[in-house]
């Protein structure tokens, strides 16, 4: 397995070298950080790491990984919100804190299990034995529209229009504070933070390209309820794109503030639009749903009394 490249920041100074692991990876606990040290997975500036290494700043650290544990994505008779359906693709409107394929920490309960469970057998193998028919994500946190394709060409056909852009998804979003203009674009590269490998961040080192058109649908005080566009499909674009400017969603503790919203489970951000051409028929489709209840009861408060109060 090909070594994870960690550049420890100036404010790493000072740190223990298992606790930097653990930050850095999201898979690693300090523990599991400490046996990869013993096993002679880790090296800071090419040299092999001892567990008492503490980090002076500016040290790359290279670490091994262990092969994960198979997880095996068994069928789930988990009720689905079909928004469209055929012999080639479904549509549905994920709720809110449902993840969408396992994985460490998620083995059952995703959207996986359960499209295993309605669509049998028929669902494309491109995305292997976890990821079956997943042809793109959204966040746990995030409602709303997802497609998956029930054979092989279908989903090549539609990760092509994710490649072109020709499969167009559009979400609404609350975000904090008031903006200038009524519509904008944020055209900034988005790669792994390069310290908190948890998080995603506008950056020029390793990012890749990510574009977001954004609109104004209402203003109230202190908060812009907008509506994005996506022209590329990057891990937490829409949230990373508005902390940028200076707007995080509301309720996103990861990239706003830490402090949760009351009477919100997730945050202000929902896939409520998507459009593709047909991989069969050739024909555009286009798909709406309505926003997460919890979203759309904060914006009835808002219009009502302006405040969250």
């Amino acid at each position: 397995m090909e070594p994870e490249i960690l550049q420890a920041g100036a404010e790493a100074a000072g740190e223990r070298l298992d606790s930097f692991l653990a930050k850095s990876l999201p898979e690693l606990t300090r523990s599991a950080a400490q046996r990869l040290i013993e096993s002679g997975r880790v090296a800071v500036d090419g040299r092999p790491a001892v567990k008492s290494c503490r980090l002076s700043g500016g040290e790359a650290v290279s670490v091994i990984l262990p092969e994960p544990d198979p997880l095996d994505a068994a069928p789930q008779a988990i009720a689905l919100d079909v928004v469209y359906e055929d012999g080639d693709v479904i549509v549905v409107n994920k709720p809110v804190g449902m993840v969408v394929h396992p994985a460490p920490g998620h083995p059952d309960g995703t959207l996986v299990n359960a499209l295993l469970y309605h669509c049998g057998r028929s669902l494309s193998g491109v995305g292997g034995a976890l990821r079956p028919g997943i042809v793109h994500r959204i966040d746990r946190d995030t409602g709303g529209l997802i497609i998956a394709a029930k054979n092989d060409a279908a989903h090549l056909a539609l990760s092509s229009q994710l490649q072109d852009h020709t499969l167009a998804r559009t979400y609404e979003a609350l975000v904090t504070g008031n903006l200038r203009e009524d519509r904008g674009t944020v055209d900034a590269p988005i790669g792994r933070h390069h310290t908190d490998r948890k998080r995603m961040a506008v950056t020029d080192r390793g990012g890749r390209s990510a574009v977001t058109h954004w609109e104004v649908l209402e203003r109230f005080p202190g908060l812009t309820h907008v509506r994005c566009r996506l022209e590329t499909g990057r891990t937490h674009q829409i949230r990373v794109h508005m902390a940028y400017i200076g707007h995080p969603i509301c309720g996103d503790t990861v990239y706003g503030a830490k402090k949760p919203v009351a009477g919100l489970t997730g945050q202000c951000l929902d896939a409520v639009g998507l459009r593709f051409i047909h991989p069969r028929t050739g024909e555009a489709v286009e798909l709406s749903c309505p926003l997460d209840p919890e979203f759309a009861a904060i914006l009835r408060r808002l219009r009502g009394s302006h405040s969250f109060s």
